[in-house]
């Protein structure tokens, strides 16, 4: 008996094999989507905060089916900007991005039953770079605005807005806009939390209670240094900044929303990509439903930025 026929006999032994054991219950690698999760969908970084809920997300089939063909051959292509702790940072390595945004980007990957790649590029350069089709959508704390609706389509994920930071247990008692007539507040100089304090400050006067003392301050740290340090009773900032902080144990430091001050952030897709942009809604709606969406919020202490439901465009 030559090679050839050893070979020939050897394939359809294999064959019978493959196709008893497929009808014992076993299946294919190409039996479906959520079949190929082993050999496809990526792990999460082991430095992510949201690794094991992220490992426990499996594909959704229906959507996996309805997913665009380019997206199942070559991965979901993911852009961000990394540098917006706790929305997106790197891991110690310098290279791989963690965070809420990359986490959640992963989570929708594995729904999707797809692989994921998440690049670093320059915020004003992500919107172009989606148009021109290098990634399938960006995710970066981006604000879901008329003016961008203009040229994306946002699947909008979280409304975030300003917050407070305290001292931990809050022992001045402050617990909103109001709480902060008669003390005094530390902000970065010249931004939306400047602002926000001149706002309150000047309704404190209106109402005829004491005034707001405001300290203003270059940068972050120097500001929160002054709630620390017992200058300043409260530091007003974005709430994802007080809530990296108040995470940080060694800075005694308690996150207070602003409410009335959120506005929805989405993920940005290319606005005639309609199937991508269904397939994205569709598993993040799937997250939301499930429950995983909470606790990849949780993960990161930014439960407070939860969206009830999927809605797109919704920036006013």
């Amino acid at each position: 008996m030559n090679t050839r026929i050893l070979t020939t006999l050897t394939a359809l032994a294999t064959g019978a094999l493959l196709a008893a054991t497929a009808a014992c219950g076993a299946k294919s690698l190409d039996a479906g989507a959520s079949d190929r999760k082993s050999v496809v969908l990526d792990k999460a970084p082991t430095e992510e905060k949201a690794a094991g809920v992220i490992d426990a997300v499996t594909p959704d089939q229906d959507l996996a089916a309805k997913v665009p063909s380019s997206v199942k051959s070559g991965g979901l292509k993911v852009v961000s900007s990394i540098g917006y702790p706790p929305m997106e940072l790197f891991a110690t390595d310098g290279r791989t991005p963690i965070g809420f945004d990359p986490a959640l980007a992963r989570a929708i990957a594995r729904k999707l039953g797809v692989k994921v790649t998440i690049t670093d590029e320059e915020f004003n350069s992500q919107i172009p770079g989606v148009l021109s089709g290098r990634y399938d959508f960006v995710i970066s704390s981006m604000s879901d605005t008329p003016e961008r609706e203009g040229q994306i389509t946002f699947v909008d994920y979280v409304r975030a807005g300003a917050g407070l930071l305290v001292k931990k247990g809050d022992p001045a008692g402050i617990t909103g806009p109001k709480d902060l007539c008669g003390k005094t507040v530390s902000v970065v100089d010249n931004g939306s939390s400047m602002n926000l304090a001149e706002r309150y400050a000047a309704d404190c006067k209106k109402a005829g209670s004491a005034a707001v003392n405001i300290l203003k301050f270059p940068g972050d740290q120097e500001a929160l240094l002054q709630v620390s340090g017992g200058r300043a009773q409260a530091s007003i900032t974005d709430y994802v900044v007080a809530a990296s902080k108040a995470a940080d144990p060694k800075l005694a430091v308690d996150a207070v929303a602003l409410d009335g001050t959120e506005s929805p952030w989405g993920i940005g897709i290319r606005p005639d990509n309609k199937q991508l942009i269904e397939s994205v809604k569709g598993a993040l709606g799937a997250l939301i439903r499930s429950g995983e969406y909470a606790k990849l919020l949780q993960a990161w202490n930014l439960g407070k930025l939860a969206v009830p439901s999927v809605v797109v465009n919704g920036g006013k």
